[in-house]
């Protein structure tokens, strides 16, 4: 195998696919546009999503990017060597072009030949999907890989839950998938270990999903028109299996950062496990906030949505960083190490340096500030506490609404000659976990390919509220996130203040002038250079000579958007503004209807 750094193996593979015909588009924001059903772009096809349901891309039916991700659903396994919170994406599509048979070749291509990943042929495996009562079984995917060389033996048949990607929400485009495997040598756990098993022979290093079926909400699976290739490779962990390491914490990527974080700690890397894993900790939390908060859409830590998940990455590194001595202020020092390591790849990085080092600095006063509220309780606790157990509801108040972690809680007990109900603990944690995730189902329960008339009406509704708001408030008003379900539609904007119940009522009538004067809604499709030059808004990529697509709305709004739309703003109804509120500081929150 070819041992690389993370700069050789991104441009590698793009430029694999660039002569192979394929469009090198750019990261989208890791905040998603529009979708109701993820916090996060959490895969490269996320933004993909209109596309991959028959929409004409301005690049082309083939692309291929790497893609910034964030997910967050195992956070407590972060950590071990393998689990990340932020990772990038290799990955390639068809757009209704190639299908399986070029898909397979290419990855084969790439994987195996001497002139790319240079994997022995022997030491690969694959697994394709073994059939159901949605889909039949995936004979032709099996047909090709033994065509490149892959003898029978090393192609596994595997069920829906090893080898089916999607919906990424309720509903939306899927299909089976073929994953590739790298044979680490190590023995078979049982005489039918396969890629299935999690005894580590076999590790997981691409996968290509053929989307060939839409689920509806009723469950069933339409075949699609168009049907598309998906594909994705994690940076990270090829990076480990190319460069023979065990854990993604032993690449280029955190060579730097670790590096400052034993040097702020006086802790040495690499002596004791547990000291290892809070360093591990550290390290890919502040990653994951330094990228979030830099994005181009960059948010901040609040109480709800991405502010929420991202307050908790920073509270859990100060947390970990405690444990092993690091000092106030420390994070962003360690983020710098990310900027410095990223910046050539994610310019947006570097410009928003600033933003991202106040933002890490101040919210780790404020958890600093919230410990020492948390100790104060825990006195309190301690002074009227009858016997020796602080009982589990207990803890679990200190944790919710102190921010106090069960750790410090025994920790501190210990300290006191007390214990701690940590099985309480835990049940009192499950059940608020399963009131959450309740709450959650509910709150995404639109899925990921709801692109009906209404919220397509919604979505224009959106450009007519940005315009509205830049002609009222007379600002150089920017969004900053937008999520639309089938019910509202929400809009975030840069602005210092709260809107005033006449500005309020400005941008309402101003929008519902337009609606009334029915104007058309067209789109073009030009260069980045050409959309700048006729005032178009959006983000601006860094890669100029792109095509874009612009919606224009009469001459009120024009702007960069991937759609889709209404056809005229006579067909919105009536825009209601339902609330105005903060979002995050410096960022505002409209939430708005049509009736």
């Amino acid at each position: 195998m070819n041992r690389m750094n993370s700069d050789k193996l991104r441009q590698l593979y793009l430029k694999y696919f660039e002569e192979r015909g394929h469009a090198v588009i750019p990261s989208a924001s890791l905040i998603p546009e529009n979708d109701p059903t993820v916090l996060f772009t959490t895969a490269g096809m996320h933004p993909l999503v209109s596309y991959l349901l028959g929409e004409k891309h301005p690049a082309g039916k083939r692309l291929a990017n790497v893609q910034k991700c964030v997910r967050t659903g195992d956070i407590d396994e972060v950590g071990d060597a393998t689990h990340c919170t932020f990772f990038e994406m290799l990955g390639n599509w068809s757009l209704g072009d190639y299908f399986k048979e070029e898909a397979i070749k290419y990855s084969f291509e790439f994987l195996t030949s001497p002139k790319y990943l240079g994997i022995p042929i022997e030491r690969l495996a694959v697994s394709v999907f073994a059939g159901d009562e949605d889909a039949p079984r995936d004979t032709e995917s099996a047909g090709i890989w033994k065509k490149h060389g892959i003898p029978e033996d090393r192609i596994f048949y595997l069920p829906k839950e090893n080898n089916w990607w999607g919906p990424a929400g309720v509903t939306g485009p899927c299909g089976p998938d073929t994953e590739m495997f790298v044979d680490t040598g190590k023995p078979k756990c049982c005489p039918g270990c396969s890629p299935a098993c999690s005894c580590g022979k076999y590790v997981e290093i691409w996968n290509d999903v053929f989307m060939q079926y839409n689920k509806t909400a009723e469950g069933r699976f339409e075949p699609l028109k168009q049907k598309n290739v998906d594909t994705g490779m994690g940076l990270e962990r090829t990076l480990c299996i190319l460069n023979g390491v065990n854990s993604v914490y032993e690449t280029d990527l955190f060579e730097g950062a670790l590096k400052r974080i034993c040097e702020l700690s006086g802790k040495s890397y690499g002596q004791d496990e547990m000291t290892d894993r809070a360093i591990r900790i550290i390290a890919d939390h502040v990653r994951t906030a330094t990228f979030i908060i830099g994005d181009q859409k960059g948010i901040t830590p609040s109480n709800t949505d991405q502010g929420y998940v991202l307050r908790r990455l920073i509270r859990r590194a100060v947390r970990f960083g405690r444990q092993i001595g690091l000092k106030g202020g420390s994070l962003s020092a360690i983020s710098l190490a990310f900027v410095e390591k990223y910046q050539h790849v994610y310019p947006e990085l570097k410009q928003n340096e600033q933003k991202i080092f106040s933002e890490l600095n101040k919210e780790e006063a404020r958890f600093l500030n919230t410990l020492s509220h948390g100790i104060k309780e825990f006195e309190k606790i301690t002074s009227s506490l009858k016997g020796k157990t602080i009982d589990g509801k207990t803890a679990f108040r200190l944790y919710d609404t102190f921010g106090f972690p069960l750790e410090i809680t025994c920790e501190m007990a210990k300290e006191h000659g007390l214990e701690v109900d940590v099985e309480g603990f835990k049940q009192a944690f499950s059940t608020h976990q399963k009131i959450s995730q309740a709450g959650s189902e509910q709150r995404f329960k639109g899925g990921l390919a709801d692109h009906t008339e209404h919220t397509a009406r919604l979505h224009t509704a959106t450009h007519l509220l940005q315009a509205a708001l830049r002609r009222v408030l007379k600002e150089d008003v920017e969004q900053r996130g937008s999520n639309i379900t089938v019910e509202r539609l929400r809009f975030d904007f840069n602005f210092g203040r709260p809107l005033t119940p006449e500005e309020i009522r400005q941008v309402e009538d101003l929008v519902n002038e337009q609606i009334k004067r029915d104007l058309p809604v067209t789109c073009e499709e030009m260069t980045m250079e050409e959309a700048k030059a006729q005032g178009a808004i959006g983000l601006f990529a860094s890669r100029y000579g792109e095509k874009v697509k612009v919606y224009t709305i009469g001459d009120f709004s024009k702007e960069i958007c991937g759609g889709p739309h209404a056809k005229r703003t006579g067909e919105l109804g009536t825009f209601v503004i339902a609330k105005e509120q903060s979002s995050s500081a410096g960022v505002r929150r409209i939430r708005a209807e049509l009736n």
